[in-house]
Protein backbone atom coordinates (compact mmCIF):
# COMPACT_ATOMS: atom_id res chain seq x y z
CA UNK A 1 0.00 0.00 0.00
CA UNK A 2 1.29 3.67 -1.11
CA UNK A 3 1.56 6.18 1.29
CA UNK A 4 -0.66 8.44 1.95
CA UNK A 5 0.04 11.43 4.04
CA UNK A 6 3.25 12.68 5.72
CA UNK A 7 3.22 13.77 9.61
CA UNK A 8 5.71 16.21 8.81
CA UNK A 9 6.34 18.35 6.08
CA UNK A 10 9.28 16.77 4.29
CA UNK A 11 12.53 18.95 3.17
CA UNK A 12 12.34 20.92 -0.36
CA UNK A 13 8.18 21.07 0.21
CA UNK A 14 6.80 25.03 -0.63
CA UNK A 15 3.51 26.28 -0.01
CA UNK A 16 2.13 27.07 -3.66
CA UNK A 17 -1.58 28.08 -2.95
CA UNK A 18 -3.81 28.57 -0.10
CA UNK A 19 -7.23 29.51 0.74
CA UNK A 20 -9.58 29.91 3.19
CA UNK A 21 -12.95 29.87 2.96
CA UNK A 22 -14.09 31.52 6.65
CA UNK A 23 -11.99 34.89 4.84
CA UNK A 24 -15.03 37.10 3.67
CA UNK A 25 -14.16 37.95 0.01
CA UNK A 26 -13.23 34.10 -0.84
CA UNK A 27 -16.49 33.03 1.43
CA UNK A 28 -18.81 35.09 -0.92
CA UNK A 29 -17.29 34.03 -4.02
CA UNK A 30 -18.04 30.89 -3.20
CA UNK A 31 -21.43 31.31 -1.68
CA UNK A 32 -21.97 33.18 -5.29
CA UNK A 33 -20.66 30.00 -7.35
CA UNK A 34 -22.64 27.61 -4.77
CA UNK A 35 -25.57 29.53 -5.65
CA UNK A 36 -25.01 29.62 -9.28
CA UNK A 37 -24.00 25.83 -9.41
CA UNK A 38 -27.55 25.01 -7.33
CA UNK A 39 -29.40 26.57 -10.53
CA UNK A 40 -28.06 24.53 -13.12
CA UNK A 41 -29.66 21.24 -11.99
CA UNK A 42 -33.01 22.86 -11.49
CA UNK A 43 -32.64 24.65 -15.04
CA UNK A 44 -32.25 21.10 -16.66
CA UNK A 45 -34.54 18.72 -14.22
CA UNK A 46 -37.79 21.17 -13.88
CA UNK A 47 -38.35 21.95 -17.98
CA UNK A 48 -37.92 18.09 -18.46
CA UNK A 49 -40.63 17.47 -15.97
CA UNK A 50 -42.95 20.17 -16.69
CA UNK A 51 -42.80 19.19 -20.55
CA UNK A 52 -43.27 15.70 -20.18
CA UNK A 53 -45.81 15.53 -17.02
CA UNK A 54 -49.11 16.99 -16.44
CA UNK A 55 -48.56 18.28 -12.38
CA UNK A 56 -51.43 18.85 -10.32
CA UNK A 57 -50.37 20.68 -7.02
CA UNK A 58 -52.06 20.82 -3.97
CA UNK A 59 -51.14 22.05 -0.70
CA UNK A 60 -52.68 19.26 1.51
CA UNK A 61 -51.61 17.83 4.94
CA UNK A 62 -49.36 15.65 2.74
CA UNK A 63 -47.42 18.40 1.22
CA UNK A 64 -46.45 20.07 4.66
CA UNK A 65 -45.25 17.21 5.98
CA UNK A 66 -42.52 16.67 2.31
CA UNK A 67 -41.78 20.49 3.27
CA UNK A 68 -40.83 19.28 6.56
CA UNK A 69 -39.28 16.10 5.81
CA UNK A 70 -36.86 18.32 2.98
CA UNK A 71 -35.93 20.48 5.93
CA UNK A 72 -34.72 18.30 7.72
CA UNK A 73 -32.77 16.37 5.23
CA UNK A 74 -31.34 19.46 3.89
CA UNK A 75 -29.83 19.25 7.44
CA UNK A 76 -29.16 15.73 7.93
CA UNK A 77 -27.44 15.79 4.75
CA UNK A 78 -25.16 18.75 5.74
CA UNK A 79 -23.98 16.89 8.22
CA UNK A 80 -23.98 13.76 6.49
CA UNK A 81 -21.71 14.91 3.53
CA UNK A 82 -19.03 16.11 6.22
CA UNK A 83 -19.21 12.28 7.39
CA UNK A 84 -18.46 11.22 3.91
CA UNK A 85 -15.41 13.18 3.75
CA UNK A 86 -14.66 12.24 7.08
CA UNK A 87 -14.99 8.81 6.87
CA UNK A 88 -12.75 8.78 3.23
CA UNK A 89 -10.01 10.75 5.57
CA UNK A 90 -10.21 7.93 8.26
CA UNK A 91 -9.67 4.95 5.88
CA UNK A 92 -7.14 6.82 3.89
CA UNK A 93 -4.92 8.11 6.85
CA UNK A 94 -6.40 6.60 10.32
CA UNK A 95 -5.58 10.05 11.41
CA UNK A 96 -7.98 12.61 14.27
CA UNK A 97 -10.21 14.79 12.39
CA UNK A 98 -11.89 17.91 13.18
CA UNK A 99 -15.47 19.01 12.38
CA UNK A 100 -17.21 22.39 12.70
CA UNK A 101 -18.87 25.08 10.90
CA UNK A 102 -18.39 28.36 10.16
CA UNK A 103 -20.72 31.28 8.40
CA UNK A 104 -19.41 30.77 4.85
CA UNK A 105 -19.30 26.52 4.98
CA UNK A 106 -19.34 23.21 7.20
CA UNK A 107 -16.21 21.71 7.39
CA UNK A 108 -14.42 18.49 7.69
CA UNK A 109 -10.52 18.18 8.17
CA UNK A 110 -7.53 16.28 8.91
CA UNK A 111 -5.16 19.61 10.41
CA UNK A 112 -2.06 17.67 11.67
CA UNK A 113 -1.27 15.84 8.61
CA UNK A 114 0.10 16.42 5.28
CA UNK A 115 -2.00 14.19 2.53
CA UNK A 116 -0.92 13.59 -0.74
CA UNK A 117 -2.52 14.37 -4.05
CA UNK A 118 -4.66 10.64 -5.05
CA UNK A 119 -6.00 10.57 -1.24
CA UNK A 120 -6.58 14.26 -1.03
CA UNK A 121 -8.55 13.84 -4.39
CA UNK A 122 -10.80 11.00 -3.28
CA UNK A 123 -11.60 12.75 -0.10
CA UNK A 124 -12.44 15.54 -1.27
CA UNK A 125 -14.89 14.15 -4.24
CA UNK A 126 -16.23 11.34 -2.30
CA UNK A 127 -19.68 13.52 -0.88
CA UNK A 128 -20.33 14.73 -4.00
CA UNK A 129 -19.95 11.15 -5.62
CA UNK A 130 -21.98 9.34 -3.09
CA UNK A 131 -24.88 12.01 -2.79
CA UNK A 132 -24.75 12.23 -6.18
CA UNK A 133 -25.58 9.16 -6.95
CA UNK A 134 -27.52 8.73 -4.16
CA UNK A 135 -29.85 11.97 -4.82
CA UNK A 136 -29.88 11.23 -8.90
CA UNK A 137 -31.10 8.16 -7.84
CA UNK A 138 -33.98 9.24 -6.37
CA UNK A 139 -34.51 11.86 -8.70
CA UNK A 140 -35.49 9.33 -11.54
CA UNK A 141 -37.15 7.25 -9.67
CA UNK A 142 -39.43 10.08 -7.97
CA UNK A 143 -40.07 11.03 -11.37
CA UNK A 144 -42.22 8.23 -11.91
CA UNK A 145 -43.60 7.80 -8.75
CA UNK A 146 -44.62 11.39 -7.50
CA UNK A 147 -44.43 15.00 -8.88
CA UNK A 148 -44.35 16.15 -5.41
CA UNK A 149 -41.08 14.39 -4.16
CA UNK A 150 -39.60 14.68 -7.33
CA UNK A 151 -39.66 18.40 -7.22
CA UNK A 152 -38.37 18.25 -4.33
CA UNK A 153 -36.03 15.67 -4.62
CA UNK A 154 -34.93 18.22 -7.76
CA UNK A 155 -34.53 20.61 -5.30
CA UNK A 156 -31.92 18.65 -2.69
CA UNK A 157 -30.31 17.05 -5.24
CA UNK A 158 -29.46 21.02 -6.65
CA UNK A 159 -28.76 22.15 -3.14
CA UNK A 160 -26.02 19.34 -3.15
CA UNK A 161 -24.41 19.89 -6.31
CA UNK A 162 -24.34 23.83 -5.10
CA UNK A 163 -23.00 22.60 -1.90
CA UNK A 164 -19.98 21.20 -3.21
CA UNK A 165 -18.14 24.11 -4.50
CA UNK A 166 -15.41 23.96 -2.36
CA UNK A 167 -14.81 20.18 -3.06
CA UNK A 168 -15.05 21.05 -6.86
CA UNK A 169 -12.79 24.00 -7.22
CA UNK A 170 -10.04 21.99 -5.35
CA UNK A 171 -10.39 19.03 -7.21
CA UNK A 172 -10.52 20.78 -10.47
CA UNK A 173 -7.47 22.17 -9.64
CA UNK A 174 -5.77 18.87 -9.10
CA UNK A 175 -7.27 17.61 -12.06
CA UNK A 176 -6.14 20.06 -14.12
CA UNK A 177 -3.58 22.54 -12.91
CA UNK A 178 -1.84 20.58 -9.76
CA UNK A 179 -0.91 17.26 -11.24
CA UNK A 180 2.26 16.45 -9.48
CA UNK A 181 1.62 12.77 -7.56
CA UNK A 182 4.10 13.92 -5.08
CA UNK A 183 1.79 17.22 -4.17
CA UNK A 184 0.43 17.20 -0.33
CA UNK A 185 -2.60 18.55 0.73
CA UNK A 186 -3.28 20.34 4.65
CA UNK A 187 -6.84 20.34 5.05
CA UNK A 188 -7.54 21.98 7.94
CA UNK A 189 -11.65 22.17 7.42
CA UNK A 190 -11.90 25.39 6.31
CA UNK A 191 -8.44 26.04 5.20
CA UNK A 192 -6.29 24.22 2.48
CA UNK A 193 -2.47 24.60 2.05
CA UNK A 194 -1.05 22.95 -1.03
CA UNK A 195 2.76 22.20 -1.16
CA UNK A 196 5.04 21.37 -3.82
CA UNK A 197 8.68 19.84 -3.56
CA UNK A 198 11.53 22.47 -5.54
CA UNK A 199 13.15 19.73 -6.12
Amino acid sequence: MSKNYEEILPEGYNEIFHIDAKEKKTGLILTLFSLILTLIPLAILLPIYFCTKKFEFEFSYRTSLYLLGLAVAMILYMVLHELVHGIAYKALTKQKLTFGISWSCAYCGVPNIYVYRKASMIALIAPFTVFGLLFGGLVIWFYFLDGTLFLLMSLLFSIHVGGCIGDLYMFTLFLFKYKDKTLLMRDTGPEQFLYQTTE
